[in-house]
């Protein structure tokens, strides 16, 4: 399987490709990624062409059972949750994907 991209390889490869200070990119990928977590945070959706969008979307109130007691019963209350759908090109890229190498 192969590993997790991190924030630190992003930064890294933008460096790798342009050169820029990488304390700024540092700085711009954080920066970026406040904004989405702030528009979600706010119920907005976020939509970025050709990779997806990031829909906050409203999970009704269940009935859930502890594993370790499953003779009670938990309300797991009503909660908002961030769903991903994919975009065009990304559908298009993960079609080609190896799935026996995850």
């Amino acid at each position: 399987m192969p590993a997790n991209l991190t924030k630190r390889e992003i930064v890294l490869e933008i460096y790798e490709k342009t050169g820029f200070p990488q304390k700024e990119i540092v700085g711009t990928v954080q920066m970026t990624l406040d904004i989405i977590m702030r528009a979600l945070a706010e119920g907005r959706n976020v939509e970025l062409r050709n990779f997806g969008v990031l829909e906050v979307q409203r999970r009704k109130s269940r009935i859930g059972r502890n594993p370790n007691k499953p003779d009670a019963e938990v309300v797991i209350p009503e909660r908002a949750v961030v769903k991903f759908k994919s975009g065009k090109i990304l559908k298009q890229l993960l079609k080609k994907l190896d799935i026996t190498q995850l």
